[in-house]
């Protein structure tokens, strides 16, 4: 038998095994696999534990007026944008702290819109990524880099230039 923890869709089967839901050759085919299994053991044997605890607890009695409390909270309809402004509302019912607080996000909406020089993070493609060269390769690239350089100021130098 293939380990049930191994296999999410035979994890039910083991649970059935620890409730005593299943039927006497499934029991015997798990028992077998349990002498063998030590992990399968253990987790039986906790699971185990979570059901003598479950069986073992009492819920507390319900109060006498429990359902007209609830039935009273339920009928207690609250909107929604009540339940998010709550926090804002000062205990006094005034409306100051709400407009200090939509005035301090248009302030701050507005520094982060009119951010000068803050545009798009652009992506680096994989071609601009650097690799390390070699010293020699280094050097023999700045040579060519400085001829470059040479080269362009020559073709868009002034010709009345005495400087070339």
């Amino acid at each position: 038998m293939r380990c049930p923890l191994e296999t999410p869709q035979s994890v039910p089967l083991l649970l059935a095994f620890v409730a005593h839901e299943l039927d006497a050759p499934q029991t015997a085919a798990m028992a077998e696999h349990a002498a063998g299994c030590s992990a399968c053991r253990e987790w039986m044997a906790g699971m185990g534990g979570v059901h003598r605890a479950l069986d073992a607890w009492e819920a507390p009695p319900v109060s006498a007026d429990f359902d007209r409390r609830l039935f009273a909270r339920v009928e207690k309809e609250v909107s929604w944008w009540d339940v998010v402004l709550r926090p804002f509302r000062p205990a006094t019912g005034s409306r100051a702290l709400p407009i200090a607080a939509a005035a301090g996000l248009l302030i701050a909406a507005g520094l982060w819109i009119g951010r000068p020089g803050a545009g798009p993070v652009l992506s680096v493609p994989a071609s601009a990524q650097m690799e390390p060269l070699p010293p020699d390769q280094a050097q023999h690239a700045l040579e060519e880099m400085d001829l470059m350089q040479q080269f362009s100021q020559m073709v868009h130098s002034d010709p009345a230039d005495p400087r070339m």
